[in-house]
């Protein structure tokens, strides 16, 4: 059995503006995308996405729509860009 923790990094987030996403993040070492998720009960979910290089962080941070290149570029590429829930948010 594997008992090694993953660790994570910890990264710094930028709040954006979008209905569905409150803020993200990227670490050019791990190369993780952190995406903090907007919620009406407080803090939304956190997930990192893996394999996600400076390139792809810039195109998504200057992206038109933050939420519609999510769901388009990066939400449906599971295979391509493995994700992890990091924590569930806080209520109110």
């Amino acid at each position: 059995m594997n008992t090694e923790t993953l660790e994570r990094p910890n990264i710094a987030m930028d709040a954006v503006s979008s209905s569905q996403i409150a803020a993200i993040g990227h670490d050019s070492k791990t190369k993780t995308l952190a995406i903090r998720f907007t919620s009406k009960s407080g803090t939304g979910s956190l997930y990192h996405y893996a394999n996600f290089d400076d390139e792809a962080f810039a195109a998504f941070k200057g992206a038109e729509s933050i939420g519609s290149h999510f769901y388009k570029h990066i939400k449906p590429f599971p295979d391509k860009y493995p994700y992890t829930k990091v924590d569930s948010g806080t209520p109110i």
